[in-house]
């Protein structure tokens, strides 16, 4: 066995210097350090191409929604390709928050508070669309959908909003009493979470005025006066 993998690894490395290929095409150059080294310079192939909606998803708690996603070839390869694709719920900055779900073929793994909530939707040719049940509050945000086929990863990013009331609370204690972290425990007490700017904005537009400074989901505090107040 050892001989066998010596010789295997021995003829690998002697190939080293055709163009790699899967479907996509790369092509193998010199570095410009003269050290004899190689690396990938340039792709002159096949690309795999990912697109969701650019338009936000509106949907409301307890409701089910589907996050469409689909992709495909530029040009197009007919043959049937083993696909990963994985699901990731991104922070307002677009760094990852937490995994969603992860599918090989029909084999798939959903994560914590989504687990038995999601699913993939594979209707239609190259199509990766996830679908959630029994939506909740705190799934509002922004969702990555991420191809993988070998060396190529390619994603796009699709907005969930959750659609409801935003509405001021003040605790009994009084007004300005409550932390950051104080005031999600408040919220959850309340049935309810902190808005996110996206929320306030939307309520604010429709009419919202409140002469108070309030917290949002991002750590935030805003104002939302509509009508400027006498002296």
């Amino acid at each position: 066995l050892l001989l066998l993998l010596e010789a295997t690894l021995l003829r690998l490395a002697s190939g080293s210097h055709h163009p790699f290929y899967n479907g996509f095409y790369y092509n193998h150059g010199r570095n410009d350090k003269g050290d004899g080294q190689e690396k990938v310079v340039y792709f002159n192939g096949v690309k795999l191409v990912v697109e969701t909606t650019k338009d936000p998803v509106y949907s409301s708690n307890g409701a089910n929604v589907t996050l469409p996603c689909h992709y495909h070839y530029e040009p197009n390869l007919e043959a049937k390709r083993k696909i990963r694709i994985k699901w990731s719920k991104l922070r307002d900055d677009y760094t990852k928050e937490q995994d969603v779900l992860v599918a090989i073929g029909k084999t798939s793994v959903a994560f914590g508070a989504f687990q038995g909530r999601v699913h993939l939707r594979q209707s239609g040719q190259r199509e990766a669309s996830l679908v959630i049940s029994d939506v909740r509050l705190q799934d509002d945000g922004k969702y990555r959908c991420e191809v993988i086929d070998g060396l190529e990863d390619e994603s796009d990013v699709v907005d969930l909003r959750l659609q409801g009331i935003v509405f001021p609370y003040q605790p009994p204690r009084g007004q300005y009493r409550l932390n950051f972290h104080e005031a999600e425990r408040v919220c959850q007490d309340q049935g309810a979470i902190l808005a996110t700017f996206n929320q306030l904005f939307q309520a604010w537009s429709e009419g919202l005025d409140w002469c108070n400074a309030g917290w949002l989901a991002d750590g935030t505090v805003q104002y939302p006066i509509r009508l400027p107040r006498k002296p």
